[in-house]
């Protein structure tokens, strides 16, 4: 901050160093003032201007050191209410009153956005828990229909509905996830088998199959937002499968005791430039071009629900050979200092 205020106060300083020069000159060829001591004359405006720079130096900037001390402890004016430092100086009052305009039309765009995103979310999940209505009545209705052939293509096209709409549901809820959760011990099992049923269609329609093994693990998480994990992991390589493929599920544990689910899929893989993509907003990559719709929102869903669960995802993967998704449990007490932050 010192290099800061001379470097603002440069002029008041290029003007002493004229004014001392100009006094040097004037002692030099004045004759009337040649017994006047020009060392003397210089070192006590030296001390003088020194001591003056040093008061001004602590007056002027007690009011940017305040404004300082906001920044360092993250305060935030805007979001907080934290009060603007009272300057001193009449440029130091007009800049806090300046300030404080700016912050309160800053709070009433910011709660008007509150507001808007509030009515916004109610809106969807409304428009979603009106939807399922009717889909649940299509559901029931498919299972009055006769022909097999029928019935098999609209009950696939009724899932791919259901699990876009469930999609749409899980990222409208996904900011405020931490209010809607329930951590309790699930058994991987139980989640495994329940979201191979709900795509028991799909695959039988693409002849994929299963091999499950050890999966009687219980591990600490929340099991709502977990199905939505793992229907992701598993539309995914259910989707981008070959026929008459299987995919491997399994449970293992590593050197530190982690519970480690593994997602294997026989299907067309993943090419190097787009694994480290493949989690963000919006991106579909090479492979969900070849003619497969796709979002590019269910993984980036899968792991930001995973990190607010302490649930790492790892994946590997190679072209025309398949994909494994990975998923590592927190341990109990790793658990416990995720959801105390």
């Amino acid at each position: 901050m010192l290099l800061l205020f001379l470097k603002e106060r440069k002029a008041w300083i290029f003007f002493f160093i004229l004014l001392q020069i100009w006094i040097n000159i004037n002692l030099t060829l004045d004759i009337a003032l040649s017994h006047v001591s020009v060392l003397y004359i210089n070192a006590v405006n030296g001390i003088l201007f020194l001591v003056f720079l040093i008061w001004r130096f602590f007056k002027e900037t007690s009011y940017m050191r305040k404004l300082k001390v906001l920044h360092e402890q993250e305060k935030d004016i805007f979001i907080f209410g934290e009060s603007i430092p009272e300057g001193t100086s009449p440029f130091e009052q007009k800049i806090t009153c300046a300030l404080e305009v700016v912050v309160i039309k800053s709070r009433e765009e910011l709660n008007l956005t509150k507001v808007q995103f509030s009515e916004e979310y109610d809106d969807t999940l409304a428009w979603i828990h009106e939807i399922k209505t009717p889909l649940t009545a299509m559901k029931l209705m498919i299972d009055t229909i006769e022909n097999p052939i029928l019935r098999k293509k609209v009950e696939l096209n009724w899932l791919r509905v259901h699990l876009l709409l469930d999609q749409q549901l899980h990222q409208t809820r996904l900011p405020t996830m931490e209010k809607d959760n329930r951590i309790e011990p699930v058994i991987l099992q139980n989640v495994i088998h329940k979201e191979i049923r709900e795509l028991q269609v799909w695959c039988m329609e693409k002849k994929i199959g299963f091999d499950l093994e050890n999966l009687e693990e219980v591990v600490l998480t929340d099991q709502k937002w977990l199905s939505f994990i793992v229907r992701q992991l598993l539309s995914n390589a259910v989707k981008y499968s070959e026929e008459d493929n299987e995919i491997r599920i399994h449970v293992a544990q590593d050197e530190i005791g982690h519970i480690l689910l593994h997602v294997k899929d026989e299907g067309v893989g993943i090419t190097k430039a787009d694994l480290p993509r493949i989690f963000d907003k919006s991106f579909t990559g090479s492979t969900g071009r070849l003619g497969t719709a796709s979002t590019g929102m269910g993984l980036y869903l899968a792991k930001n629900a995973a990190e607010k669960l302490g649930i790492s995802i790892d994946v590997q993967s190679e072209v025309n050979v398949g994909t494994v998704f990975s998923l590592k449990f927190p341990l109990k007490n790793e658990f416990v200092q995720i959801t105390s932050r």
